[in-house]
């Protein structure tokens, strides 16, 4: 099982950057696009990314398994007993990459015992990398140089929603008085929690499928800020321990501390 070291971390962010650099060569010019099963797009991107972090975290860490986004047919059965392993998904907002809108990222996350324990976040075009380590911190690199991100409570009844294309007015109707809604539509889901962890939006709401790959990054990220992440019920989200590797829908919040559960009411 790895060690959560600096050095470890350090490695990790290398890795995606790496990743984030081939990325912006694909960037930069027309690239293959084929429909998955599921009906969502795939790129050479995609695939070349996840086959170089894969190889990268295999030279880092040989005897941890990795699962990937773009490889990740594998049994309950075969991981249920796994003790760590890698998550990653080489190009969360595959359709962000598509349509040119920059917001897109490479994700890489670390789960020990069926929690995140440590996430990079890697948005190559923004310029923008997000990580956390736990009980190290969480953190934003970008032009300004490195910032520790430390969340702080938030009285006002004005909430400020981060979503993609989940379903404004389901999210709107959720919300109990007195809290007003305003919204932040932005590009892939790490990005949208990117924005909680930097106190730019109170939370993210996702009503839409998504993996276990979009949310582990951004769940330690967003717990070592100061926030935290949890399904319609309000309970925590789980890794490794379904067939699927598909989340339910879930709110990942900036303040954990405020009571949400007399906020949102999904029905």
């Amino acid at each position: 099982m790895p060690l959560l070291t600096p050095q470890l971390l350090e490695d990790v962010l290398d890795i995606a950057c790496q990743a984030g650099e081939h990325l912006k060569t694909f960037y930069a010019k027309s690239v293959e696009i084929q429909i998955k099963a599921d009906k969502t797009p795939v790129t050479e991107a995609d695939l070349f990314i996840s086959q170089f972090v894969i190889e990268q975290l295999k030279q880092l860490t040989p005897e941890t398994p990795i699962v990937s986004e773009e490889s990740c047919k594998i049994a309950l059965a075969q991981r249920e007993n796994w003790q760590a392993y890698w998550i990653i998904d080489p190009l969360d907002g595959t359709q962000q990459f598509i349509d040119r809108t920059d917001q897109f990222s490479v994700m890489i996350a670390l789960v020990v015992a069926n929690r995140p324990v440590l996430g990079v976040i890697h948005a190559p075009i923004l310029n923008k990398t997000y990580y956390a380590m736990k009980a190290h911190g969480a953190f934003l690199r970008d032009e300004e140089g490195v910032r520790p991100l430390h969340l702080t409570p938030n009285p006002s009844t004005d909430l400020r929603i981060t979503i993609g294309t989940s379903n404004s007015q389901k999210t709107r109707q959720a919300v109990q008085p007195p809290y007003q809604v305003s919204f932040l539509k932005y590009g892939s889901s790490s990005l949208k929690a990117g924005l909680v962890a930097e106190g730019k939006a109170d939370c993210y709401v996702r009503l839409g499928d998504t993996g276990e790959w979009d949310t582990a990054a951004s769940e330690i990220l967003l717990a070592e800020a100061g926030g935290a992440t949890f399904d319609l019920h309000f309970q925590p989200l789980s890794y490794n321990q379904r067939e699927t590797f598909i989340n339910p829908h879930f709110i990942m919040v900036g303040d954990r501390g405020k009571d949400w559960a007399s906020i949102f009411h999904f029905d």
